[in-house]
């Protein structure tokens, strides 16, 4: 995947958990939707100046939007969440609290 489409994913990612439509979120950056759209497509990448506000409307950190944690796989998610529980299991207190997150997750 190219550094466009991957930005453009974490802003459309970050964009929908923070409950914006694309209309309200480029009314807030003071671009066109049409424009909004190419970004998070993959297809135009914003100017810096344009990505600082996508950043700071969307509450994102700089290490949010480059990191690629966000663009794991299924299957690359669940690995590594079976190492963090394979490496707790020997210590009790952090195996207690694997299971109270994971249990709060999905009550």
């Amino acid at each position: 995947m190219d550094i466009k489409k991957e930005v453009g994913e974490k802003i459309k990612r970050f964009r929908k958990k923070n409950g914006f439509t694309q209309e309200k979120l480029a009314e807030i950056v003071d671009i066109s939707s049409r424009n909004l759209s190419n970004i998070e497509l993959g297809l135009s990448y914003p100017k810096p100046e344009t990505l600082e506000k996508i950043m700071f409307a969307l509450n994102m950190t700089t290490e949010e939007l480059f990191s690629n944690d966000n663009l794991k796989t299924n299957d690359e998610l669940l690995n590594d969440i079976n190492k963090f529980i394979s490496e707790a299991k020997t210590d009790r207190l952090k195996l207690e609290k694997v299971y109270r997150i994971l249990k709060t997750l999905v009550e």
